[in-house]
């Protein structure tokens, strides 16, 4: 196999290449060239990477004729569990019901990244696109969706995507800011955070947030205040234990998602710790749940109905040959105040 210095462009003009013009460039096959287009496995791992590098080079497309698409709308989730998959699920089947087709879901467990046996019953089905939630799309199967002409939506990124991915997410530093603000402002000045895991985008985003409210209103940043938890209602459990057994406890702990605010007030009442009266609480997404819990919670409300039917519909534009209004679309989060936040009791 030849690289493609050796090998050198084939002389193509300004026509568009061909599987004929990949293969004379990568020093294989065409029909090496066309497994690899059609997502076949067997084709060597280091073969096909070397492909879809001239592949990628060339913007090599099929032709329209050859990516019929199956009328259903590919979803697949980091995990899949809670109430958060099912808002997005509600918002990406809104608009595909609008559009007549079908919501085909999958989960990673709990991987970062859907795996290749994921990726070759996709090529299968060949949806009319694809939208990975809270999780990662690695460079090569994303290529392998665009030589197959199928769009791919990321939804609520783990990291910022490549330049031509298109993503949906929510202004969570916004969401942190305000969160923080609004405890700093009842006169809380010890606020702790039991945040989601780092390699989450979200996660650091609304740590940031925190932060920067903390550096406005001139009260400074301690460490013994932050536990990392991983978005489960466990977390919020364990890591309040921990806060409430500081020497100096905190009297607000401000949760990134809504499950571990739960596990807070489990925590806050296993220690004889009164909501609000004693601690308060703000959680991070308001599921429908959030104002039946006593008290009812206060949080950051998440839209993640609306982040789901985005991303749908930037599926669909993409799908038609068009381009959706914006690359990286924000949605915008809001503070929902509610029982569970007051003044800090008096020392």
């Amino acid at each position: 196999m030849t690289t493609t210095s050796d090998a050198g462009p084939p002389s193509t003009g300004r026509r568009t290449p061909t599987i004929a013009d990949i293969a004379q460039l990568a020093g294989v096959s065409p029909p090496t060239v066309s497994k690899v287009v059609h997502g076949r496995p067997e084709v060597a791992a280091d073969t096909r990477a070397h492909v879809e590098r001239v592949i990628r080079e060339l913007g090599y497309r099929p032709p329209r004729k050859a990516t019929r698409s199956a009328p259903l709308i590919e979803l697949v989730f980091h995990e899949l569990a809670g109430i958060y998959a099912v808002e997005i699920m509600k918002g990406v089947e809104r608009v595909a019901v609008e559009h007549h087709l079908a919501v085909a879901v999958s989960h990673s467990q709990g991987r970062q990244a859907p795996g290749r046996g994921w990726l070759e019953e996709v090529l299968a089905r060949c949806p009319v696109g694809v939208i990975p939630v809270f999780s990662n799309c690695p460079a090569d199967q994303y290529l392998q969706l665009s030589i197959r002409g199928i769009p791919l939506v990321v939804l609520d990124p783990n990291g910022v995507p490549d330049d031509d991915v298109p993503s949906v997410g929510a202004t969570n530093w916004l969401g942190g800011l305000t969160a923080t603000r609004h405890l700093l402002r009842l006169g809380h000045r010890r606020i702790a955070v039991i945040t989601g895991p780092q390699w989450a985008m979200c996660s650091r985003a609304r740590f940031d947030g925190y932060r920067a409210a903390l550096d406005m209103a001139d009260v400074p940043f301690d460490p013994a205040l932050v536990r990392e938890g991983a978005f489960e209602i466990a977390d919020g459990v364990a890591h309040t234990a921990e806060l409430l057994r500081l020497p100096d406890p905190p009297t607000a702990i401000f949760a990134f998602n809504d499950g571990m605010a739960i596990g807070v007030y489990n925590a806050a009442s296993a220690a004889g710790a009164r909501v609000p009266q004693d601690l308060s609480v703000v959680g991070f997404d308001d599921y429908p749940l959030d104002q039946w819990l006593v008290p009812p919670l206060t949080t950051v409300r998440q839209p993640l109905g609306d982040m789901g039917a985005a991303a749908a519909r930037m599926i669909l534009d993409l799908a038609g040959g068009g381009e959706p209004p914006a690359k990286r679309l924000e949605l915008a989060t809001d503070l929902v105040v509610r029982a569970s936040t007051a003044p800090p009791p008096a020392r």
